[in-house]
């Protein structure tokens, strides 16, 4: 039968939901609509009520994620903690007098998984003080009950303030790149250019080594990114007011576009230390390093900055410099843009993708679970 949840009166009922009561009730609450035991569709208020465990209910995990991230488009995450605090004061309320206690630790357990999967997977919703309060009101009601969960409790919420204390940091210090202008990286270059205009080489001459640096930035800015971002970048302009979101709020996605940010100035890097040594060949020794960087990060499974480093070089000052391109032993070069080939919706990178992420799956080894 299907994993259907029972509506708000039988939800609340300390014995085992009828199922024709259910049935009888669907289109009153809103309903649960599923195709082949998949959940298709339902009213917002009934898909609440399935985000909500009760004694004999725990909604699936790929539910919760999905629902979690998807709700904000239709309404705020501090109103939908609101809702479930009021579903499970009323799921309390309405228990059978005398098994208060009984009920407590039968759902506790179950709220309290759902909350610390909501602060794992979407933390920065707690950045709301309408948010935490609320977290902090159900996390108390948990907590009164055993000194177990009290404990529990704490945990979740030490967990969840290093969280939010890391990304202020790691936004601080976004704002301060931000702040360090072009102009300001012109006047340093012209008035102590030896300072700055240490080539690549100079600095790392192992491409390894670079491939492994770039892969531990990568993994750090990409740690930053809320999964709630990749909707909210999306999120359509109000056809009635073009300066409003449909979202309600300005969108916050810091992170992804800083994300993006990052890999345009690593293309920019790659193509400007091509393009400053002044002899063709040791511009050909940069094309060439480069290469090797790319590959060593192709074999550690860091696509993205293989790709901007791909993108680096057929940047159009590097591209035209023909008699340059002609000292290079293009052969490596040439496999790794078959990889990065767009055409096909990138199959070929795809399958490769795919490939790493199977290793990932089964790697033993730090190094073999990187898939960027």
């Amino acid at each position: 039968k299907m994993p259907q949840t029972p509506p708000f009166a039988a939800m609340f009922d300390s014995s085992s939901y009828n199922r024709n009561l259910y049935q009888s009730k669907e289109d009153n609450c809103g309903g649960l609509y599923y195709h082949d035991n998949n959940l298709l569709s339902g009213s917002l208020e009934a898909l609440i009520q399935h985000l909500v465990p009760n004694v004999d209910y725990y909604p699936d995990r790929t539910y919760i994620f999905t629902f979690l991230l998807s709700s904000r488009l239709f309404m705020h995450p501090y109103e939908l903690m609101a809702k479930v605090c009021q579903l499970c004061t009323e799921q309390q309320r309405l228990s059978e007098p005398g098994l208060d206690k009984n009920w407590t630790q039968k759902i506790a357990p179950k709220i309290l998984q759902l909350l610390t999967e909501w602060t794992e997977t979407f933390p920065y919703d707690f950045r709301d003080e309408r948010m935490m309060r609320n977290l902090k009101e159900l996390a108390q009601r948990i907590a009164s009950g055993d000194e177990m969960y009290r404990k529990s409790v704490q945990q979740l919420l030490q967990t969840l303030l290093r969280k939010l204390a890391a990304v202020t940091q790691y936004e601080e210090v976004l704002a301060k790149i931000d702040a360090t202008t072009s102009t300001d990286r012109l006047t340093l270059l012209k008035t102590k250019p030896q300072s700055v205009q240490r080539d690549i080489i100079t600095v790392c001459n192992d491409p390894y080594v670079l491939a492994q640096q770039l892969t531990h930035i990568e993994l750090e800015r990409l740690n930053y990114i809320g999964p709630e971002e990749f909707i909210q970048a999306f999120v359509q302009k109000d056809p009635l007011n073009n300066d409003k979101s449909c979202y309600g709020e300005q969108k916050k996605t810091r992170n992804l576009e800083a994300y993006v940010e990052w890999f345009n100035r690593l293309s920019y890097l790659v193509a400007t230390e091509i393009c400053m040594p002044v002899k063709k060949k040791h511009r050909a020794r940069v094309i060439e390093y480069f290469i090797d960087v790319a590959r060593e990060c192709f074999n550690i499974g860091n696509f993205n900055s293989l790709m901007a480093i791909i993108s680096g070089m057929n940047m159009s000052p590097v591209s035209r410099l023909k008699k340059t391109w002609a000292k290079v032993k293009t052969a490596k070069f040439d496999i790794l843009e078959h990889q990065m080939d767009p055409s096909s919706n990138f199959y070929n990178y795809r399958t490769a993708l795919r490939g790493a992420t199977q290793r990932s799956l089964t790697a033993h080894s730090n190094r073999e679970k990187v898939c960027l």
